[in-house]
Formats: C-alpha cells, sequence, structure tokens
C-alpha cells in the first residue's frame, strides 16, 4: 500500500512544523511500524466512525499517543481532519455572530505582535510565536474561551484550565462574553503570553 503525501497543516511556526516532521520520521522507529500499516489496521480494525473515538481506540487498543493518533488519523481519513481548509474550519467552527465578534476583537489584539502565527483547527483558533500563546473557542449562547500561556495567578480574571482540548501549554483561561472583554488588561496578558512563547 503506498501513502499518498500528508498535506502540509497551516498556520504552524517553523518549530511547530518540524515537530509534526519528526512525528512521521519517528513513527516507525517508536511504534515498530510504518504509516501505511497503522492507516491499514485504523481502516479495517477500528469499529469507530468518529475522528476522537477513533484517537481513543488506538491509544486504548494500541497504545498510541493523541499527537501520533492524530497523525495516523489525518492520513487514513483526510477529509476528516480538515488540515488544508483553514478558511473552511474556520466558517464551521464560528457560526455564532457573537462568538465571532468576540474572535475578531481578539484578533485584532494579537494582529502586530511580530512573529505571529495563526492556526485554525477543529475546534478552536490558536495564535504562536515560537510555541502557541493562546487559544479561543466559540461556546453556546454567543460567547467565547480563551486559553493563555500563563498563570492563572496572573489576574484575578483567570483560572485554571478546562478540558479545553488546547495546547497544554495554556495554564490560564478566561470567559469572553462580548467584545468589550477584550480590554486593556486583556490586551497586556496576551502581550505577555506571547512575549514568553
Amino acid at each position: 500500500m503506498t501513502s499518498r503525501p500528508v498535506d502540509k497543516p497551516q498556520g504552524l511556526t517553523e518549530r511547530q512544523e518540524k515537530w509534526f516532521a519528526s512525528i512521521r520520521d519517528n513513527l516507525e522507529r517508536e511504534t515498530g511500524k510504518p504509516l501505511a500499516d497503522w492507516v491499514e489496521i485504523v481502516r479495517r480494525d477500528c469499529p469507530e466512525t468518529k475522528p476522537r473515538a477513533r484517537a481513543v481506540w488506538l491509544k486504548d487498543t494500541h497504545g498510541i499517543g493523541a499527537n501520533r493518533a492524530a497523525f495516523i488519523l489525518s492520513e487514513a481519513f483526510p477529509s476528516q481532519m480538515g488540515w488544508e481548509d483553514a478558511d473552511g474550519l474556520r466558517k464551521a467552527l464560528w457560526t455564532d455572530a457573537a462568538a465571532t465578534a468576540i474572535l475578531e476583537a481578539v484578533e485584532a489584539a494579537v494582529a502586530d505582535f511580530p512573529g505571529l502565527v495563526t492556526g485554525q483547527r477543529k475546534g478552536f483558533t490558536a495564535w504562536s510565536n515560537q510555541f502557541q500563546f493562546a487559544a479561543l473557542k466559540p461556546v453556546k449562547g454567543g460567547t467565547a474561551v480563551l486559553g493563555l500561556a500563563t498563570a492563572p495567578e496572573a489576574s484575578p480574571r483567570l483560572s485554571a484550565p478546562g478540558k479545553e482540548g488546547w495546547s497544554e501549554r495554556l495554564k490560564a483561561r478566561i470567559a469572553l462574553a462580548s467584545p468589550a472583554d477584550v480590554d486593556d488588561d486583556l490586551k497586556a496578558l496576551l502581550k505577555t503570553a506571547w512575549e514568553k512563547s
């Protein structure tokens, strides 16, 4: 079985691109099987139909961690991952006008940061410098949750993260109810998180 080339994910820093390449390059050495074998195993044996459930199945059945599972699944089921379609992912995620207004306020707050890389994922929009420093995901009701690569103690507005599914570097979160919540205090927190990344 020959493998199609994996589309390059959009919105990655150079360091993140190298990290994804290392996952691809080391997969066989670290798991004992080449990518083509893992693709065949998942397509043939996995009883799950949803990406998250497939990733859990890979971990539970074969001990494959989240990052390698995502890589294998992006190869086995490319149309479901959507890495190559950042605009489509954004449109599918940000459907609520009120939540989109919050996204646009955060985008404006970080727009002038040198070296900024915006990454669109299925469940959130992320911003990186060398590392991810912030991510935003919509919440039902037209609000959003912002994760920051800073300690929750940096501001009384911040709390410890929940189960948002973004980078473990994001150690704090804040609920945003409107674009007005992206005030000078929050802009300073974003700037501090960017400087540390």
